[in-house]
């Protein structure tokens, strides 16, 4: 710590503190620069920084040579033995110079220090000296600016006494007394990492019910039907659930049918807000009672009015006829014929029945829809068609080359059937799929097709719309993505199917159904 020369008023000077002039004795003033010898303090005497230790006696010390020092002498001043961070020297004081309180503002026990002397609550802590360890400092307290410590001393505090008990308040009358609160289950919850993130209490939240307290919830009764999201809230009229609000999912969205003999699956697709699609699978007997097993798939023309209902009741009507005509001996190829008659009557009736829309639009076309069935009976698979759904044979043969049963009422087909393109060229074409038959009022003429086979081999059919062959357009493709157990498994090798076309995009609704053929009786021939 760097010092200023200290004067006493009427002694000898050797110099001017201000300009370093030589001074007289009894000068009161510089006579060169005027400065006020009178201002200046007199001089303390200096007690150097010494070491300390507890329960040691204190080495004795010489002390520091008056001032003025004689001339030509070099002052020696003492040299603080500890440091700061900043190479600053401690203070030079004796512990005994700094009296201390403690924070209740009261004068510390003699006690309190090794050395007989105590450590104010004000006092700075020096810079260089370490604190006793397992002192610690006095909250609420602060060291007065410019004090500094003793290194080396104790300036531990001595624990406050306990507070003295709060006296019990008798209650008021009339006024319960409060409940007491539980005990704690234990101790507070560590911390899970370094970040002060504490573990979730087990309490339930605010917003939850808690489960041990809450009231199960009614079981509905048998045949409601409830939501798929929250699997709680009544479904109302209007397809929405009545607790989340959800939209549900419309029955027709995906549909499966399996029989001993036939399974059929629908879906709506991947663009498609509708699944316009409808699907029938159903068995019967002949007269000789050998079984017939029927399917039909009929697909709406969307950019008529009410295709979903135009499906739906073409592939009802013609079911209908097929189970009616069958048992009477009646041949499945004419039966056949007879119930496409009977879907184009069905489709063509909503036309007459009209509907909410078509009360106030007298311009809208007629429902319309397409149609393939297909019969396995006594032997014969018979198919019959009207626009661009598909049947297809696959045998169970690989080795045996699969065929088309269908040919489309479409423009391509037309195309292809003229000469006029191959069937690569018709079907690249921006108009391949526009219909040229179909079912409904405005059809320009009806013409079934028919058409009956005797395969001599097992295997099966697959009726389909153009939601999958638009994905398998070739016979080769489609016999590719049919499973080779299809004619043990049906339902599988349709989901199968309707899962290859979601997978190549699904761009229109998916409807699949698959017959299984049997062996032919020995000595059947082939057609």
């Amino acid at each position: 710590m760097s010092q200023m020369h200290q004067v006493t008023p009427g002694s000898p000077w050797p110099t001017c503190p201000s300009c370093a002039e030589p001074l007289e004795s009894g000068d009161l003033f510089c006579g060169a620069c005027g400065y006020d010898l009178s201002a200046v303090r007199a001089q303390q005497e200096d007690h150097p920084t010494i070491a300390i230790s507890p329960g040691a006696a204190s080495p004795a010390t010489e002390p520091a040579p008056p001032f003025p020092a004689p001339p030509g002498a070099p002052v020696e001043w003492p040299e603080a033995r500890e440091v700061d961070s900043a190479d600053v020297p401690a203070p030079v004081h004796l512990p005994s110079d700094l009296a201390g309180r403690d924070s209740a503002d009261a004068e510390l026990p003699a006690a309190a220090s090794p050395l007989g002397t105590a450590h104010s609550p004000g006092a700075a802590h020096s810079p260089g000296a370490e604190r006793t360890p397992g002192t610690q400092r006095t909250p609420g307290t602060q060291r007065t600016p410019g004090t500094e410590r003793t290194p080396g001393a104790d300036h531990s505090v001595p624990p406050l006494p306990d507070a003295p008990p709060m006296p019990d308040v008798p209650p008021m009358p009339g006024v319960p007394p409060a409940p007491q609160a539980p005990a704690a289950p234990g101790p507070a919850p560590a911390a899970a990492n370094g970040l002060g993130d504490f573990d979730e209490p087990s309490t339930p939240s605010r917003g939850t019910p808690d489960p041990r307290t809450a009231t199960p919830t009614p079981t509905p009764p048998a045949g409601t039907k409830l939501c798929v999201a929250c699997r709680a809230g009544r479904v109302d009229r209007d397809g929405y659930c009545e607790r989340c609000g959800h939209a549900q999912p419309r029955e027709r969205d995906h549909m499966e049918q399996e029989l001993d003999a036939v399974a059929a699956v629908s879906d709506r697709g991947l663009r498609h807000h509708r699944n316009e699609d409808a699907f029938t699978v159903s068995a019967t007997a002949l007269p000789d009672g050998s079984p017939a097993v029927v399917a039909v798939v009929c697909d709406g023309v969307s950019s008529a009015t009410r295709p979903d209902e135009a499906s739906v009741a073409a592939a009802q009507a013609a079911n209908e006829s097929l189970l009616a005509a069958l048992p009477r001996e009646v041949h499945p190829q004419q039966a056949m014929h007879d119930a496409i008659i009977a879907a184009s009557d069905a489709v063509n009736s909503l036309a007459e029945q009209g509907g909410p829309a078509a009360e106030h639009d007298h311009h809208q076309n007629a429902p319309a829809c397409t149609i393939v069935a297909s019969v396995v009976a006594g032997g014969l698979l018979v198919v019959g068609w009207v626009g661009d759904s598909r049947a297809y044979w696959i045998p169970a043969d690989r080795s045996v080359p699969a065929a088309r049963l269908t040919e489309d009422d479409s423009w391509a087909a037309q195309m292809v059937a003229a000469g006029l393109m191959n069937e690569a060229e018709a079907y690249a074409d921006e108009r391949a799929h526009a219909i040229t038959g179909w079912l409904g009022a405005d059809a320009y003429e009806l013409e079934p097709h028919t058409a009956s086979f005797k395969p001599d081999r097992p295997g099966v059919v697959v009726v389909c719309t153009d939601g999958l062959w638009n994905y398998a357009e070739g016979v080769e493709e489609m016999a590719a993505a049919v499973p080779a157990d299809a004619g043990s498994r049906p339902l599988h090798s349709a989901q199968v199917l309707v899962g290859h076309a979601l997978d190549g995009g699904g761009h229109d609704n998916v409807t699949v159904a698959v017959l299984p053929f049997p062996v032919a009786a020995p000595g059947a021939g082939s057609a």
